[in-house]
């Protein structure tokens, strides 16, 4: 967490637009004591946005009034389509899959504080928090969301990959052997053309996007923005990749794949993952399933490693996305003729 800023610094952070819109959402509320007197604190963490948790101090000094200001990231229009987000955000909000639309401004948007606490990097490793994890995946995954059911993972990777090398330094592309991978993506898509789990997936499920209410410990899966269909077991690999790495480092880019999990904890989370419906899955669907999560690890770095190198020329957010993507696209050519063989 940064420093709270005071009311005069807040003006340089935040757009007129949304100081506007806060003015007034405070200004209705009777137990805000000045609706100028909000207090705007960083969240760290976040790679594509900036978030901001904003406070007003209220009539009982034990309770203060939050919401969450999201400013969207220059460029980064280029990963997703900003208002087919908003639209599974408000299709999330209305079906209390997530935190409620309280305002938008042409740069960003206003939502709900959700008294829950952001899952930090250990917790993915916790057998319980992870079961929830497993069952509220499935839930979401389930979720029958509006317009097209089609899978984006393949057309979203060559539309990056094109991306990618219009932007890349020669140096940046020979280094993670960008030329080859268009080859890459068509061999990996053959591999799995087969699989017919298609579910509405996240994307990006690392703990930074997964809430828990300490009380009911009941799971929000938050930030859509990489949303869409796809299939179900490359969201279940991206969770487990994203387990080797934690943001809130002095080294937030540096990922430990020492740190991903063993058999038996996949095992464990695909069980739960496949029995959250009430249905008792065979060992064989489990061990087909945990199969094609391995296989979908290498779209996951792929997926993240285009995602890194577009991001360095994109986005503004003091994170060193190159070497981040150097990473996922190491991690890629070293399990890549094991998990094809």
């Amino acid at each position: 967490m940064g420093a709270v800023e005071t009311a005069a610094d807040a003006g340089t952070r935040l757009p007129i637009e949304a100081k506007k819109i806060l003015h007034s959402m405070a200004s209705h509320w009777e137990d805000v004591l000045d609706s100028n007197a909000l207090q705007v604190m960083p969240l760290k963490g976040a790679m594509t946005n900036e978030v901001f948790q904003i406070k007003w101090p209220t009539k009982d000094e034990d309770v203060s009034r939050k919401v969450v200001v999201r400013i969207y990231g220059e460029g980064v229009e280029v990963f997703f389509d900003r208002d087919d987000e908003i639209r599974t955000f408000e299709f999330m909000s209305k079906h209390g899959q997530g935190p409620r639309l309280l305002g938008r401004f042409s740069s960003g948007r206003i939502e709900e504080f959700i008294h829950a606490r952001t899952l930090s990097a250990p917790d993915l490793r916790d057998p319980e928090i992870s079961a929830r994890i497993a069952t509220k995946m499935k839930e979401f995954h389930d979720l029958d969301m509006p317009g097209s059911k089609n899978v984006t993972l393949w057309d979203r990777l060559k539309k990056w990959l094109r991306t990618a090398k219009n932007m890349a330094t020669p140096k940046e592309a020979h280094d993670v052997n960008l030329d080859a991978v268009e080859g890459e993506i068509d061999l990996l898509q053959k591999e799995l053309m087969e699989d017919r789990r298609i579910g509405f997936c996240h994307n990006d499920l690392q703990y930074g996007n997964i809430m828990m209410d300490e009380e009911t410990k009941m799971i929000t899966i938050i930030d859509y923005e990489y949303s869409s269909y796809n299939p179900i077991a490359f969201d279940i690999a991206n969770h487990f990749c994203e387990m080797a790495a934690d943001y809130h480092t002095e080294t937030p880019h540096v990922l430990d794949y020492g740190k991903y999990p063993g058999l038996e904890e996949r095992q464990r989370f695909v069980y739960t993952y496949l029995s959250s419906s009430g249905h008792v899955p065979c060992q064989n669907d489990v061990d087909q399933l945990l199969g094609d999560i391995e296989k979908y690890t290498l779209a996951s770095h792929l997926f993240w490693g285009l995602w890194g190198i577009i991001s360095e020329h994109v986005n503004e957010i003091d994170f060193d996305y190159v070497e981040y993507a150097k990473q996922r696209f190491n991690q890629f050519w070293l399990r890549r003729d094991e998990l094809l063989k």
